[in-house]
């Protein structure tokens, strides 16, 4: 996935009012939070995919980037999203597990002060990386690191969101939500159930744990060795 000509508008069922039509099937869905609404109208998902599935980018269905990895369903990135802004103040400085296609991030960064996130495998965050300093993101750090361990060099995080599943959550991602701050994560077994859980960090060893829907998500793979490089 390789920057290509940007043509950020779309035309036929890359145009705005595809997208539109996108955003009113999030709002039958249940998806309320009107600023996330809007950044959806805005995002192009289809820059973010494959040229060949670009007609299909506004379609509320996850799809296939390479390595084995998808772009989340819009649906879900929008419920992730919003959950993720819920409270008296929206997070500043949040990280994101699992970079893959930029869409979760790219969604984020009109939304809130800073985006870190990491990503594990390292064709799709060079690739991907180059795609968002090409789109103009400028407030979105990117990362080659094991998600698993977090980036406890930027830590703390007023919110953390995982777009990969680990059969159990990892600890090192509690210990960097600040005193606050909140893990959107799913949490199961790959092919197996997964639920979508919000994790506050009450105090300094106190969480508490809220089971939303069932999800269905790549898993979180933990890597023997990771490397760190911030190179956005």
């Amino acid at each position: 996935m390789l920057p290509r000509k940007l043509d950020v508008q779309g035309i036929g069922m890359t145009s705005q009012r595809t997208r539109n039509r996108l955003v009113e099937r999030l709002r039958d869905k249940g998806i309320r939070n009107e600023a996330v609404l809007q950044v959806m109208s805005k995002t192009p998902r289809h820059l973010l995919v494959d040229e060949a599935l670009a007609s299909r980018a506004y379609e509320d269905t996850a799809l296939p980037i390479g390595h084995g990895q998808t772009i989340s369903q819009p649906y879900i990135v929008a419920r992730m999203t919003a959950l993720l802004l819920e409270g008296e103040q929206p997070p500043r400085k949040v990280l994101e597990v699992g970079t893959g296609s930029g869409y979760q991030a790219a969604i984020l960064s009109p939304l809130v002060e800073q985006v870190f996130t990491v990503e594990r495998i390292e064709p799709l965050y060079r690739a991907t990386r180059a795609l968002l300093h090409a789109l103009g993101y400028r407030n979105i750090h990117t990362y080659l690191s094991d998600g698993s361990w977090g980036l406890a060099r930027e830590a703390p995080f007023d919110a953390i969101i995982a777009t990969a599943a680990p059969e159990a959550v990892p600890p090192a991602l509690l210990e960097q939500l600040a005193i606050g701050g909140k893990l959107i994560i799913p949490v199961g077994k790959q092919g197996g159930a997964q639920m979508l859980q919000v994790i506050t960090r009450d105090a300094l060893e106190i969480y508490t744990t809220i089971e939303h829907e069932a999800v269905q998500f790549v898993p979180m793979i933990k890597e023997n060795q990771s490397r760190n490089t911030n190179l956005l």
